[in-house]
């Protein structure tokens, strides 16, 4: 049986993607996230997001924030959907760091932002906003920790949701000749430094990750 590697433990019913598929499947969490206790400054009201543990982590204190009178600007739908079930405005998603960064640089450059984020963020954001004079100020609201797991034997694909997720990985194991499927394209540039056997998903979500799996390794196919 061929066999999948998830760097995420994955819920029910993203397993149920795999029922009937001729895979196996093998998951743990390569990273753990840990919050932090921080001070939301209560002046800037033009927030930013590029991941679903910033808004958790931003969300922890939000019964001591008005949070109707945030405009929102985040990346990734499930980001938004996140956003929008606790009641924030989400005023544009973008499937990228860059392309939110553009498109605040074109639509919204007089305004000021606080990017809140974790301690592994990426640098395309921060840049385009610092190259184009975009006033905005940082803070850091969780952690994330790599999860080192080694794995005595090999699989016949890797599924990877961001570029930590691959450098945990690495920590004890090796990338062999497996596929590797990635969730969006930042995860693919890192995952391109070791193999070029990659698929990324059509659309950045997990349960698109499973589906390109099955359609490659799918013994159907």
């Amino acid at each position: 049986m061929k066999t999948v590697l998830s760097t995420k433990v994955l819920s029910h019913s993203q397993k149920e993607l795999f029922l009937n598929s001729g895979i196996g499947l093998v998951e743990y969490n390569a990273l753990k996230f840990n919050f932090l206790e921080v001070d939301i400054p209560r002046h800037i009201t033009h927030l930013i997001f590029t991941s679903k543990n910033a808004v958790r982590a931003f969300l922890d204190q939000a019964p001591q924030l008005l949070v109707s009178t945030y405009r929102i600007f985040c990346v990734g739908e499930k980001t938004k959907m996140l956003l929008v079930q606790n009641g924030l405005n989400v005023v544009k998603m973008a499937e990228n760091a860059s392309e939110l960064a553009h498109f605040i640089e074109k639509h919204h450059k007089k305004e000021h932002f606080l990017f809140i984020c974790g301690n592994r963020r990426r640098e395309e954001l921060p840049r385009i906003l610092s190259e184009n004079n975009i006033r905005y100020d940082e803070i850091e609201v969780y952690q994330t920790e790599l999860v080192p797991k080694k794995f005595n034997r090999s699989f016949d694909g890797l599924l990877f949701f961001s570029p930590s997720g691959i450098k945990s990985f690495l920590l004890e194991n090796r990338i062999k000749d497996s596929w590797l499927f990635c969730i969006g394209h930042t995860t693919a540039q890192e995952a391109k430094k070791y193999s070029d056997k990659l698929i990324v998903a059509k659309r950045p979500t997990v349960e698109n990750v499973l589906v390109q799996a099955v359609k490659k390794l799918s013994f159907r196919t």
